[in-house]
């Protein structure tokens, strides 16, 4: 079995208001901050699967995402895997211990 580590973003859809992200867009005057715009604020939640392989682990990560940790009807989701562990002995040597995140695609839910 092999330990998959996810990170599901999760942010406002398109067309949702996002007071959070006004607020914050609104500050970025008083801080002397020229050429941002277009801010959205969500939230970003960090968890580990252990399954057979990383469809599986995938899967119940975006299960996840979609039923609990979003509401589909006004944010979305994407999921990045941060990286695997194998319950099985490997070379700690070969392990530089970066995390190297990749895109995954984005559930509507």
């Amino acid at each position: 079995m092999t330990s998959f580590r996810f990170a599901v973003n999760v942010t406002p859809k398109p067309g949702i208001l996002d007071p959070a992200g006004r607020a914050v867009e609104g500050s970025l005057g008083h801080l002397g901050i020229d050429g941002v715009h277009d801010v959205r604020i969500g939230r970003r939640v960090e968890l580990t699967v252990d399954a057979d392989d990383e469809a599986g682990a995938r899967g119940t990560a975006d299960r996840l995402a979609g039923e609990l940790l979003s509401n589909p009807l006004i944010e979305a989701y994407a999921i990045e895997l941060l990286g695997a562990t194998s319950s099985a002995v490997s070379d700690p040597a070969a392990d530089d211990g970066a995390e190297v995140p990749t895109t995954a695609g984005v559930g509507e839910g």
